[in-house]
């Protein structure tokens, strides 16, 4: 039941994060380099802050690698949501994540069962929906930007299957990772645009849709196979285009509809025998 609840709530948290990034610069509130630094930044002081409130004890630090991991889906992503739809981008952003943590899982040796390949198979086949070129077909460069967020979040997440301490691992790779937030808006820093509201739309991604979000992530992940948390995370599309559709306006093609219907089913397929 710990999973299940930390697993849900993460993933609503990812949706979070898609719709109040897209909703800062869809609209213009904020520029790209501006909202990741924020994002970046106050996830940092938000879980350093908690990390320093805990009892003394030895606490996780994070690396390096995760940190780059991290830095790379945070630049990558908002420069992504600048060209596509909050639905559009959570839809290829965990399809990537989907292909490269079930690699991996299959690299080190778990086995998914036959009812398990028919659910990755239909995900698979939603995703493939999506991707057929046409007149709804997505922004290619923004589709492509978003996919390889999706690696780095594949990568990140399945350092995190390690982490003893999903805390202060957290806080670490977020105090890292600001860096490279930093670099980013120093590069463009010609072309920054603030408002209050786009401040605040970045301040509530980094210190509750992804600092407290992926702490949570974390503490789940070391239950859940590598290949079951690459199928649950796709539940996040679903939610986001529906949310999308009512929070930001955004329409919902026939293409997402059917994509999102076997992502869905294959989702479901893969978690019924838990």
């Amino acid at each position: 039941m710990r999973t299940v609840v930390l697993t849900a709530a993460a993933l609503v948290g990812f949706a979070a994060n898609s719709l109040l990034t897209r909703g800062a610069l869809g609209a213009d509130r904020l520029d790209a380099a501006t909202f990741t630094f924020v994002r970046l930044l106050t996830g940092a002081l938000t879980l350093t802050l908690l990390a320093r409130l805990r009892p003394r004890a030895e606490r996780a630090t994070g690396s390096w690698t995760s940190a780059a991991a991290l830095a790379g889906y945070a630049v990558l992503f908002t420069l992504a949501y600048r060209r596509i739809g909050a639905a559009v981008g959570a839809l290829v952003l965990f399809g990537a994540v989907q292909v490269t943590m079930i690699g991996t899982g299959l690299v080190r040796g778990e086995r998914p069962a036959r009812v398990d390949w028919i659910g990755v198979a239909c995900a698979l086949a939603g995703l493939l929906v999506f991707a057929i070129p046409g007149s709804t077909a997505p922004d290619v460069l923004g589709a492509s930007l978003m996919a390889v967020a999706g690696v780095c979040w594949g990568v990140y997440s399945l350092a995190g299957r390690f982490a003893r301490d999903p805390l202060g691992a957290t806080a670490g790779n977020f105090v890292r990772a600001t860096l490279a937030g930093v670099a980013f808006l120093a590069a463009a820093w010609a072309s920054r645009r603030v408002t209050p509201g786009g401040l605040l739309l970045a301040t509530a991604s980094g210190s509750l849709a992804s600092g407290i979000g992926y702490t949570l992530w974390y503490a789940a992940l070391p239950a859940l196979a590598a290949w079951r948390a690459a199928i649950l995370q796709l539940i996040v599309p679903v939610l986001t285009a529906l949310c999308a559709s009512v929070l930001l306006g955004e329409s919902i093609s026939r293409r997402l509809v059917i994509a999102t219907v076997l992502v869905a089913g294959g989702v479901a397929l893969t978690i019924h025998r838990k």
